[in-house]
């Protein structure tokens, strides 16, 4: 993930290319509808998503148009003010968001736990209600505090929000993210520690997000990860490494492999783009992205 906006620093010149078919006379949803060209039949094996955040200098209608001409079956990382855009398209919102504080403010925290209880217990109704899954949610800065003093605290606040989870069929999922690089002193920075905690907490509905780009960077072995963890995981995101950036041939990571994994696995959820596109063309190298996943 995310959708702080420490992380968006990359966002500028996004749809250039439509802003100047609609000064050239189109409308915007013209000039989306014509970058997304013919619709892409996806293959089935994978669920795909699109993190509105990467894309966030196009309206979520725009994205939405684009996204359903590629075979994208959802959103992720919107609220309750967008679902009703997405709704209209026939998209899911893959992983809903709105309860957290913010990405360093999470759950390993006790004096954060009444404003998330708070949140969180508001915020499930709502997702279940709107008949989706996927809520996130964050571990928090570790701020000198130890492995596993994190983890009793987590399991401690969690616990308080588990049974309206459960009873709403809403499942929490703690993202991975990266302490090297990006999010420097998160504490859910290792798949063992995410796993740690699902299995204390004992809950279908409390799992893991794995982000492939975080976790390449902070502990690698992604493959033979997946298959040893995949009971604890919800949700993937994808992005190129490094740089965040586009997922073909100019970064490391093997993407068919790592999706064919996850295949393999039996996993029935999402996969979703979190790349910050730096081509001209955004919404090709979103096409291109889904196509190199679609194995």
């Amino acid at each position: 993930m995310s959708f702080d906006p420490k992380r968006r620093l990359s966002m500028k010149g996004m749809l250039a290319g439509a802003a100047a078919i609609t000064a050239a006379g189109l409308s915007p949803l013209t000039a989306v509808a014509e970058a997304a060209e013919k619709p892409y039949r996806v293959k089935g094996n994978i669920n795909h998503s699109v993190c509105q955040w990467c894309f966030r200098d196009m309206s979520v209608e725009e994205l939405c148009v684009a996204a359903k001409a590629m075979g994208i079956k959802g959103i992720d990382l919107v609220g309750p003010k967008d679902w009703p855009v997405l709704k209209k398209h026939g998209l899911e919102s893959t992983m809903c968001n709105g309860a957290e504080i913010n990405l360093v403010d999470g759950w390993n925290e006790p004096k954060n736990h009444a404003t998330l209880i708070k949140n969180y217990s508001d915020m499930i109704p709502q997702v279940g209600k709107a008949g989706y899954k996927n809520l996130i949610c964050f571990s928090g800065n570790r701020r000198g505090m130890d492995d596993e003093t994190g983890l009793k605290n987590c399991v401690a606040g969690l616990k308080k929000v588990l049974p309206l989870a459960e009873k709403h069929k809403v499942v929490l999922v703690m993202e991975l993210l990266n302490s090297r690089v990006d999010h420097k002193d998160y504490q859910c920075d290792k798949t063992a520690w995410g796993v740690e905690l699902a299995k204390r907490l004992g809950s279908e509905n409390f799992k893991l997000l794995y982000d492939i780009y975080h976790m390449q960077i902070d502990e690698g072995d992604v493959i033979r990860t997946i298959r040893d963890n995949h009971q604890y995981i919800a949700h993937y995101h994808t992005a190129g490494v490094p740089g965040r950036h586009e997922i073909d041939e100019s970064q490391e990571l093997y993407y068919p492999a790592i999706m064919k994994a996850i295949h393999e696995t039996g996993f029935k959820g999402y996969v979703a783009q979190e790349f910050i596109p730096v081509q001209p063309d955004k919404l090709a190298s979103l096409k291109k992205a889904i196509q190199i996943c679609d194995v």
